[in-house]
Parts: structure tokens; C-alpha cells; sequence
């Protein structure tokens, strides 16, 4: 039997040499396909460790909830507390009344004493207010209320001790003819608000503007603002407005003026049939001393003090009694021949001509 062995076949060289290229590029490149794909998720993964981490992390403290005691830094001011609505109207009050407007004062000062009844600086304000007016029966009346009150009310106590000691009444009036006044405590802590049983008038501004003019030493005008509460009964024929000016003489005696004065009505009509103020105007004016006659030159310049819708005011007769100069005013608001609102400037007015209870007396 014939046996066949085959002979293996002898490969070719360049073949084998690109088989071996081919295998070791294809694994090249599932190497680095691997090694890239790795990388990525490791890339991934850190990512997510750092966002983690910042919202775990617990905010770092801002410079504005930083302490204010920080070494080093300026500690900063509290902002001061707001006024309590008592507190701002017991200022309003004080305020009001030092520029001469009692009615308005009272008015204030009331409305804060309605707010807090035991509150003892409102109720010394009050009583000053009155002392300020020579209505001594109303401010001791409110000087013993701070005596009721105890040590509680502290140095108002000891202060209205002492005024009810003293008792005080009612003087003399500063000026011949002039009566005291007697206003009603209801009445005035009315003046605004629209209360029905209260004052129905009250003066809502003065203005006071002086007007240059060559042949003048003083001249000036009011514009005096005339408010009317709304809804109530009201007949403008019963008001009364008067406006008197004060000179000093030889700076030290306090006399009503011998200038020239004029009133004179702003808006048209004056009846008060809105809520508008009606403005009235008052002018004052003293001219210049001529030649050497003072005598001379104080009849050339004497006043006339005309109320409204009054016609032609009679002349004042003068003297020469001394050199004069504008001091300030007072105002008297009256309806039916009952008191309304007062106001002067200065103040010390008040203390030296009280006001009328009613219309007749200057």
C-alpha cells in the first residue's frame, strides 16, 4: 500500500509580517478606546463628588451677618426707634405752641393725652400750654392730675407740687378793658378733627412775608390761612377775625401798633362753602421817619385797624412817646361771638393780652 505525506506548504513572509501589523493596530485601538472611556468616568465621577460636596458645605458667613464687634472694625450705630404716634404729637404740640399757635398746641397735646391718659410728660406740656395762656384753672387743674399720679409721674410730680403750692389764679389783665380768658378744655383739644360739638373754625397757616419798600422801616403782610370744619352748621356772617400788630417802644414798653394796617380778602368769595381755606391778607406798614420832627412823623404815620367789610377805619391818634418797632402779631378767630383759634407770634403775647372769650373786647 502507497502511503501520501503530505509536505507542509512554506507561508510567505510579507504576509505574516501585515497579519502581525493588523493585530497589533486592532489592539492599539482597544487600548486606547478602553484607557479613554476609563478616564471618563473617573472625570464623571469626580464632578459629582464636587457637587456634592458644595451642597453639603455649609454657606460661609456674609460680611453683612458678620458681628458688628469684629476686632479690628467700626461698630455700627443702631438705627434710633420710630416715635410712637403719642410721642409725635406731644412734639407737634410743644412745637405748635412755641411759634403762638395755642389752639393747634392744645389740639395736638390732647389727642395725645386721649392715646395715653397717664402719660405725665403730655400732661405738663398741657398744663404749661395753659399757664402760657393765663388760663391758670386749666393748668391746675392738669398740675393736679400729676399730683394724683404720685412719685410714679417722677420730676412732674415734684414740679406740679410746687405750682399748686404756689397757687396760682387768674392776674389782673395786661391791659385796661382787656377781660381774661376762659376757654373751654373741650373745646380747644376739638379745634381739628371735624368734632361737631367743637370749634367750627381754626386757622390752618400764617405767612409771614415782608415786602421791600424804600420809603418804609417795616413792611410786611400776613396771608392768614381761615379753615372750616367740614359738615358743620355754619353762617359766615357770624365770624369775626381780628388781627392786632404790636411795636415795641423804646425797646422795652409792648404797645398795639400805631402802623398803617389794611385787610384785604384773597379768595373772592370768603363763605366757606368748600373745604378750602379763605386766605385774608393783613398788611402792616410804617414809613419812614422824615425831617426831625418825630412827632411829625408819627401822626404822618398813623394806623388804621379796619375788621373786615368794616368800610373806612378811624384814624389812631399818636404821640411822641418814643421811637417804635414792629414786634409781632395776634390773631382771634370768632364765630357767634365764641372764641375759635388763637394764635401770636411771639408768644408772650398771649401771656401779655389774653385772649377774649368773645368778640367785643380787643
Amino acid at each position: 500500500m502507497r502511503i501520501l505525506v503530505s509536505r507542509p506548504t512554506q507561508s510567505d513572509p510579507s504576509f505574516i509580517v501585515g497579519l502581525g501589523l493588523i493585530v497589533i493596530v486592532a489592539a492599539a485601538e482597544i487600548f486606547g478606546a478602553t484607557f479613554y472611556y476609563i478616564d471618563r468616568m473617573r472625570a464623571a465621577r469626580g464632578s459629582a463628588q464636587v457637587i456634592v460636596g458644595t451642597a453639603l458645605r455649609p454657606p460661609a458667613a456674609s460680611a453683612t451677618s458678620a458681628p458688628a464687634t469684629t476686632k479690628g472694625l467700626p461698630t455700627l450705630a443702631a438705627s434710633p426707634p420710630a416715635l410712637s404716634i403719642t410721642d409725635r404729637l406731644l412734639q407737634e404740640g410743644i412745637a405748635l405752641r412755641d411759634r403762638g399757635d395755642m389752639t393747634n398746641a392744645l389740639a395736638r397735646l390732647h389727642e395725645a393725652s386721649e392715646r395715653d391718659p397717664q402719660n405725665a410728660m403730655v400732661l405738663e406740656e398741657i398744663a404749661k400750654t395753659y399757664e402760657s395762656m393765663q388760663l391758670f384753672d386749666r393748668s391746675n387743674e392738669m398740675w393736679r392730675k400729676l399730683q394724683e399720679m404720685g412719685p410714679a409721674a417722677g420730676a412732674a410730680y415734684e414740679l406740679a407740687d410746687r405750682r399748686l403750692k404756689l397757687g396760682m389764679s387768674t392776674p389782673a389783665t395786661a391791659e385796661a378793658g382787656m377781660a381774661s380768658a376762659s376757654l373751654d378744655a373741650g373745646s380747644i383739644h376739638r379745634d381739628v378733627g371735624g368734632i361737631a360739638e367743637g370749634p367750627i373754625l381754626s386757622i390752618s397757616e400764617v405767612k409771614t412775608t415782608e415786602e421791600p419798600n424804600p420809603d418804609a422801616e417795616t413792611s410786611l403782610t400776613l396771608q392768614i390761612g381761615i379753615r372750616k370744619e367740614p359738615n358743620a352748621a355754619f353762617d359766615h356772617t357770624k365770624v369775626k377775625i381780628q388781627v392786632f400788630f404790636y411795636d415795641t417802644v423804646e425797646d422795652k414798653d409792648v404797645k398795639l401798633t400805631d402802623a398803617d394796617v389794611n385787610y384785604e380778602w384773597l379768595t373772592p368769595k370768603h363763605d366757606w362753602t368748600d373745604t378750602n381755606p379763605e386766605i385774608l391778607s393783613v398788611s402792616y406798614l410804617r414809613p419812614k421817619t422824615k425831617g426831625g420832627s418825630s412827632e411829625a412823623a408819627l401822626s404822618a404815620a398813623a394806623a388804621s385797624v379796619r375788621p373786615p367789610g368794616k368800610g373806612r377805619a378811624a384814624k389812631m391818634s399818636s404821640s411822641a412817646e418814643g421811637a417804635r418797632r414792629y414786634l409781632g402779631y395776634r390773631i382771634l378767630v370768632y364765630y357767634d361771638d365764641k372764641l375759635q383759634a388763637v394764635q401770636a407770634e411771639p408768644a408772650r403775647l398771649l401771656q401779655l393780652f389774653p385772649p377774649s372769650e368773645s368778640g367785643s373786647s380787643p
